[in-house]
């Protein structure tokens, strides 16, 4: 029956078997990758949170009003030194020299360095020294020739004694003439003359032998005072002379040199606020170079008299603080300090704030303090103005950020913006 069947009905008698390898699992074939719909909805969620917060921050800061703000000073507690005038100006040495030969002469040699400190009596350089040495010589000859010459007439005087002697006692007995008693007398008293001007030649002679000691002395020069050399003026082979030749040629000093120990601060202080500075009134000075050290300091004197050019008057001031990092000609600036009352109740340092960010609010005075872009209403008491500035005695701390210029409808609390030329100068603008 089977062998009758038509061909036609053979696939169908292989549909269960092709069924069943349908359902076997295939261990070679790779996984299935994973769905990418989940991540797919979980970033954009992602994109649409950052953008609603970018949106309020945006919106919360458009709404913001900017404002200026200033730091406000700390001045020490009530009763340290408070400032009361500032100035600029540059320090200097009340003993500097350029030291020059005493004579002119050419350079032999040369014993300083810029930068060397030297004693006092150091010697500096030498001058060729043939001039002087040659004019010693001469001097020395001069002497031995006119100790020679008081030597011989001590002798003819000598002699002369002896004559004059023997002549007496024989003109006692009358055995010479008396003229011949006057004659050696006479011869005595002549040689006793010539010998006191021969004498007198020799300490001519011997003080022209100073002199001479003196111009090689001269030929050295040595340090007037202890210092550093701060310029080397001349090189060995050069002409060095104490005047001015006219010229390139010839140098008119060996090196200068500066007595750190004299070194001191002169300011210009306008003349409309001279009558805040007083003689020993402390200072603080602070030098250019090092920003960060406050160098103690106090009025020497105030120079009597005015530059009407400039409409200053001169002020010098004495560093209490002696340091090799103190040089001269170095930029300072200086504030003159007055002595703040003590007060019982003063428990705060005292500050100095812009007397613009402090206004009347409810009868008192009022700043308003900027912190994490929010403004804090802080009541103030205050001391004296200091220029454009007011003493804050209490309510105010060195170092915070206070509102310039504040409108009268800021409050406490209030968030604001730090306008952008305060912000570059380090202020959070939160």
């Amino acid at each position: 029956m089977l062998a009758n069947l038509p061909q036609g009905n053979a696939p169908r008698m292989n549909q269960p078997a092709n069924l069943l390898n349908e359902l076997r699992i295939d261990r070679n074939a790779p996984p299935p990758g994973p769905s990418r719909a989940p991540w797919i909805a979980l970033g954009v969620v992602a994109v649409l949170g950052v953008a609603g917060f970018a949106g309020w921050k945006l919106l919360h800061r458009a709404d913001a009003p900017q404002v200026q703000v200033a730091t406000v000073t700390a001045i020490g507690k009530s009763g340290d030194a408070a400032s009361v005038l500032d100035a600029t100006g540059y320090v200097t040495a009340r003993r500097e020299a350029t030291v020059s030969a005493k004579i002119s002469g050419k350079l032999k040699e040369l014993f300083i360095e810029e930068g060397q400190h030297i004693p006092e009596g150091y010697v500096m350089a030498t001058l060729d020294p043939v001039d002087a040495d040659a004019q010693k010589s001469l001097a020395q000859a001069q002497l031995a020739a006119a100790r020679s010459q008081a030597d011989s007439i001590a002798a003819q005087l000598k002699s002369a004694q002896a004559d004059a002697r023997r002549t007496q006692e024989l003109a006692a007995h009358q055995l010479v003439a008396r003229s011949q008693l006057d004659a050696s007398i006479a011869q005595r008293d002549s040689l006793a003359a010539q010998l006191a001007a021969a004498q007198h030649n020799v300490q001519v002679a011997a003080d022209n032998l100073r002199i001479a000691d003196i111009g090689i002395d001269n030929t050295i020069v040595r340090a007037p005072f202890a210092g550093v050399v701060i310029a080397k003026a001349a090189q060995v082979g050069e002409i060095v002379s104490p005047f001015s030749a006219g010229g390139g040629f010839t140098r008119t000093g060996i090196g200068t040199i500066v007595d750190m120990d004299s070194l001191e601060v002169e300011v210009d202080v306008n003349e409309s606020y001279i009558g805040r500075v007083q003689p020993k009134m402390p200072v603080e000075a602070v030098l250019n170079a090092y920003p960060d050290w406050k160098i103690p300091a106090e009025v020497i004197a105030i120079i009597p008299t005015a530059d009407r050019s400039k409409a200053t008057v001169k002020v010098r001031i004495k560093l209490n603080s002696k340091d090799p990092r103190i040089v001269p000609d170095m930029g300072v600036r200086v504030s003159f300090l007055e002595k703040v009352a003590t007060t019982p109740t003063a428990a705060t340092p005292a500050v100095l704030a812009p007397a613009a960010a402090i206004v009347q609010r409810d009868g008192g005075d009022v700043a308003f303090v900027v912190s994490s872009g929010k403004v804090q209403r802080r009541a103030l008491k205050l001391g004296r103005t200091l220029g454009d500035d007011r003493e804050v005695t209490s309510g105010l701390s060195g170092g915070e950020q206070v509102v310039l210029n504040p409108a009268a409808s800021l409050n406490d609390g209030a968030r604001v913006s730090v306008a952008a030329s305060a912000a570059s100068d380090g202020t959070d603008s939160q």
